[in-house]
């Protein structure tokens, strides 16, 4: 295809090839959006909208990691479980202990970068399956959760304390998240740019410069726009820009660093990683800590929404929506095909759905049926788009 070629026709070509991109994605939230619009008129308003974003602070923080491990071709069946550790950790050590928030949270991170790098070890050193391993986790990590809550059973978190007001109450004031948005989209479009430019100078086949500055200008509108409808009411949560600027973090060491190429490599193939001079093991590891220090940073977020700690914080359905939510955004089961992104968007996906049959008064059970059939179209679409990506050579 050359440089003269409609941007309509590269679109199709490579959904022919299995690119489908996000696209899929994109149109599952379209079509929540005019579903649950049209059984409830509250879906779409913008005080729903900014706490629907604040509730996927912290699963999809969770979800972060699930992204990463998959993308070794691995998985982490404990997430849930180390992030309810984290929240009783941050709890205990708070209100009984009364230690500095600094200390407590600390305390909590540290405890899942430990239970990272065991898993890490165990599977690399042993040659042990990672669903073995995290299952076996799983099961540890909730007895260890009800060890550190000991007889109270529940903790509550001050909410005068500046992590609950963080969790709560702080939104971006209206001036900054325009800002943000606007510097958002600069950043984006000066990083297509420059990839086109280091394409072209090695006379590889790029972007055109319409199409980048359309891309640019939409995602600019989007931002800006989003934001203004945002703050018609609460505005752009704190928390959730956290949660936004772990997953740009993420999908910048992954696309622009040795270790992430490292990181794709490994899910890709293990073997030709190794004989590519990538130390697997370090990278396995490595993987598994930042999945089970997100998990915790996860939890920690989720304690301070809802100012409290118990023993059912990071329950089954955290641990499975954390999981769904990554394959959903467009993480391979398959390992080495994927995007931090995929952690934002499967989490929307996952929020959406939550808050639209809560407010049309449909039960849990409801929720859990619709979230499988999705999770079960999204493994689906993978599997087809691999396939179709064997076929035309692409992988």
């Amino acid at each position: 295809m050359n440089r003269d070629d409609g941007i309509l026709a590269r679109v199709v070509a490579r959904v022919r090839s299995g690119d489908v991109g996000r696209m899929p994605v994109v149109l599952a939230l379209v079509v929540i959006a005019i579903v649950f619009q049209a059984l409830n008129p509250v879906f779409l308003t913008s005080r729903n909208l900014s706490d629907m974003l604040m509730q996927c602070a912290a699963l999809g923080t969770i979800s972060l990691g699930i992204v990463l491990v998959l993308l070794i071709g691995e998985i982490d069946l404990s997430v849930g479980s180390m992030s309810g550790v984290a929240a009783a950790i941050l709890t205990v050590g708070a209100v009984q202990l009364q230690w500095p928030l600094g200390l407590a949270i600390g305390a909590a991170l540290t405890a899942g970068a430990v239970v990272g790098a065991v898993y890490g070890l165990l599977r690399t050193t042993l040659g042990l399956p990672s669903f073995v391993v995290t299952l076996a986790g799983l099961l540890g990590l909730l007895g260890v959760q009800l060890w550190v809550l000991g007889d109270a059973g529940s903790i509550n978190l001050p909410f005068d304390s500046w992590i609950v007001q963080f969790a709560q109450q702080w939104y971006l004031p209206a001036w900054l998240s325009y800002a943000l948005s606007a510097a958002t989209a600069l950043g984006y479009t000066g990083t297509l740019l420059s990839r086109a430019r280091r394409r072209t100078a090695a006379e590889l086949e790029s972007d055109r410069m319409v199409s980048i500055l359309i891309r640019g200008g939409l995602l600019l509108v989007g931002l800006v726009g989003g934001s203004w409808y945002l703050n018609l009411s609460r505005g752009v949560g704190v928390m959730f820009v956290l949660f936004v600027v772990l997953v740009v973090i993420a999908h910048f060491a992954l696309t622009r660093t040795r270790w992430g190429r490292a990181v794709f490599a490994v899910g890709g193939s293990i073997e030709a990683a190794r004989r590519a001079g990538i130390r697997v093991n370090r990278i396995v590891v490595s993987v598994f800590v930042l999945c089970s220090v997100l998990a915790a940073t996860g939890g920690i977020l989720a304690a301070a929404r809802l100012a409290a700690a118990n023993q059912s914080t990071g329950a089954a359905d955290t641990n499975l929506n954390a999981i769904a939510a990554a394959i959903i955004g467009g993480a391979s089961l398959f390992g080495g095909r994927g995007s931090a992104f995929a952690a934002l968007l499967g989490v929307v996906v996952i929020q959406a759905i939550s808050s639209g049959l809560t407010l049309i008064n449909l039960s849990s059970a409801v929720q859990f049926m619709v979230t499988g059939a999705v999770l079960v179209f999204a493994v689906a679409l993978d599997a087809i788009t691999r396939r179709m990506q064997l076929g035309t050579g692409r992988t």
